[in-house]
């Protein structure tokens, strides 16, 4: 440290003699290398955006749209269990933008002061997931309290498991599942892997996976359809961009790409 010390001591003069004359030449100022969008953020250049694990296919499509349309920038995403993004939210994780698959998930965000005014963006409903040559021989809700169907649904604080709790509700049934998976990707690859013979999730992600798996509606999931929040937050290090991001979301072009998915208009 010591050596370390002295060669910046001795460094100093020199660089500022070297930045006095630069200036005198110049007869002006340096000028800021900051220059368009990303400068509109306050200099910074990447926007941060915890999702919904649901919203993965089409944020990241949208984060290469808002990466086009702002070069220089980049858009980094956690995507993972709402209920767990809003936790490490509350704990101080660094955030721009939170985009929760329930309104209760949103609301553990904004009662601590941390988020602006959410919007609502989108809704989601649940489908019986079920492996494309359907072993079990699924063909609707009741099926899943057949003891011999192997089940998997998200844990109860997870928005996609507090949906299927109260889609059975409405259906007077009781599953017992064999795994409660942290969130909704995590749940449908049990389905994928041929490890249950049904799942709850939502109809988005059934799509997603192209024909892996079937999916399989019923009437009783119009009773715990979700409503999607977006905000930006509170301490946001790009506030500029992660309204700007926000508003991609909101716009037709975020609303194309999220009913092309399978998500509905709120």
């Amino acid at each position: 440290m010591p050596r370390r010390l002295s060669r910046w001591t001795l460094a100093l003069p020199a660089a500022l003699a070297i930045a006095v004359l630069a200036g005198c030449g110049s007869g002006r100022p340096a000028a800021s290398t900051a220059s368009g969008p990303a400068s509109a953020g306050g200099g910074a250049k990447e926007v941060t955006v915890f999702a919904a694990a649901s919203l993965t296919g089409t944020f990241t499509e949208l984060g290469k749209a808002f990466e086009a349309a702002h070069p220089g920038t980049s858009v980094r995403f956690n995507f993972g269990s709402s209920a767990t993004l809003a936790q490490q939210i509350v704990q101080g994780a660094p955030a721009d933008v939170f985009a929760a698959a329930s309104p209760a998930t949103m609301k553990t965000v904004t009662d601590a002061s941390l988020a602006g005014a959410p919007a609502t963006f989108v809704r989601n409903k649940l489908q019986i997931a079920v492996p494309a040559d359907n072993p079990a021989k699924v063909d609707e809700l009741e099926d899943l309290a057949d003891a011999k169907v192997k089940v998997a649904l998200c844990a109860q604080q997870v928005p996609c498991g507090a949906a299927a709790l109260k889609a059975l509700a409405a259906a007077g049934l009781k599953v017992t599942p064999v795994t409660l998976e942290q969130d909704v990707k995590a749940t449908l690859t049990k389905v994928e892997l041929g490890e249950v013979d049904a799942a709850l999730v939502y109809r988005t992600d059934v799509i997603a996976t192209a024909g892996k798996v079937k999916g399989i509606a019923f009437p009783e999931a119009d009773k715990a359809i979700n409503d999607y929040p977006i905000a930006t937050l509170a301490e946001a290090p790009a506030g500029v961009l992660a309204q700007r991001f926000v508003d991609l979301v909101l716009s037709r072009q975020g609303k194309d790409v999220l009913t092309r998915a399978g998500f509905e208009t709120p």
